[in-house]
C-alpha cells in the first residue's frame, strides 16, 4: 500500500518539538556560559578579597597590639574592657570603611599625601608611648574617669582605634588597595568585606588576650606596660621615618 502523506498536524507537532529542542540547547548554552563567566568573577572576587584580606591582616597586626591593649586597660574591670574594646573596633572600623569609599577624593581635595598621615600617626603615638615609659597614664585619660566615664572612650579612640588598629597603614594600604581595583565594584566590595573579617578577627584576638591580665598578675603588667612602652615609642618613629622618606622619594619623583 502506498505511504499515506503526513497530515498538517503531524507536521506541526514535529516542528514544534524540533524548536522546543533547539530553544533548550540555546537555554543550556546559556546557562552554560553564564555559569561560566559567574565562576570567573567569584574566581576573581576571591582572590582579590583574600589579598586584600591577608594585606590588611599583617598591616592592623592584632598579636602586636595585645599587649598595649593588656597595658591600658590592665586597672579597668572586664565589663569594662569589653566596652573599650567593642567601641575601639566599632572605631577603628568606621574609619576604614569611610577611607574606603571617600578617602581618595578626600585627600586629593584637602591635597594632604599619606606620607603626612604617617608622620601625624607616629607624632600622636610617641605621645601615647610616654605615659606608658614613665608609670603615669594620665595623658591619656579624663581627670575624673570614674564621675565623667571618658577613661574607657579616650583610650577607645585614642590610642587603641587610632592609630593602633586604624593607623597610617591600614589608611594607606586601604587606599593603595582601592587604587588596584580601579572603580570595580566588585573588587571594593571585597575590600569592604575584607576590612570587616580583619576587625572581627582583631575583636577576638584583644578580647582572649585580655585574659593574660589574670596570668600575669599586676607586676607582670607593670613590666609588660614599660616594655611596651619603649616597642610603641621605636614604631612610632618608625612612622615618622617612613613618612618622612616616603616624602622625599615622592619629591625626588618630581
Amino acid at each position: 500500500m502506498p505511504k499515506l502523506p503526513l497530515g498538517r498536524t503531524s507536521v506541526r507537532n514535529h516542528a514544534a518539538e524540533i524548536l522546543c529542542l533547539m530553544f533548550i540547547q540555546s537555554c543550556f548554552q546559556c546557562r552554560t556560559r553564564f555559569c561560566t563567566m559567574l565562576s570567573s568573577m567569584d574566581l576573581e572576587f576571591m582572590r582579590f578579597g583574600l589579598a586584600a584580606f591577608v594585606t590588611l591582616l599583617v598591616v592592623v597586626d592584632p598579636p602586636g597590639v595585645v599587649p598595649i591593649y593588656v597595658a591600658l586597660t590592665s586597672s579597668e574591670q572586664p565589663a569594662r574592657r569589653r566596652k573599650i574594646l567593642i567601641r575601639a573596633v566599632l572605631i577603628a572600623f568606621g574609619v576604614a570603611i569611610f577611607f574606603l569609599i571617600a578617602g581618595r577624593a578626600v585627600l586629593a581635595y584637602l591635597g594632604v599625601t599619606v606620607h603626612a598621615f604617617s608622620i601625624s600617626g607616629g607624632i600622636l603615638l610617641f605621645v601615647a608611648a610616654m605615659p606608658m615609659l614613665f608609670g603615669n597614664r594620665g595623658g591619656l585619660q579624663s581627670p575624673e574617669p570614674k564621675e565623667q566615664g571618658s577613661v574607657g572612650e579616650d583610650i577607645s579612640v585614642f590610642p587603641l582605634a587610632m592609630p593602633m588598629l586604624s593607623g597610617p597603614g591600614t589608611i594607606a594600604t586601604i587606599l593603595l588597595l582601592t587604587s588596584q581595583a580601579g572603580g570595580d565594584m566588585q573588587k571594593l566590595i571585597a575590600i569592604g568585606v575584607a576590612i570587616g573579617i580583619v576587625f572581627l578577627v582583631s575583636f577576638v584576638v584583644l578580647y582572649l588576650g585580655a585574659r593574660l591580665i589574670g596570668l600575669v598578675g599586676e607586676g607582670g603588667v607593670h613590666i609588660a606596660t614599660r616594655v611596651m612602652g619603649i616597642v610603641l615609642a621605636a614604631l612610632a618613629v618608625q612612622y615618622v621615618l617612613n613618612g618622612i622618606t616616603g616624602y622625599y622619594q615622592l619629591l625626588r619623583g618630581h
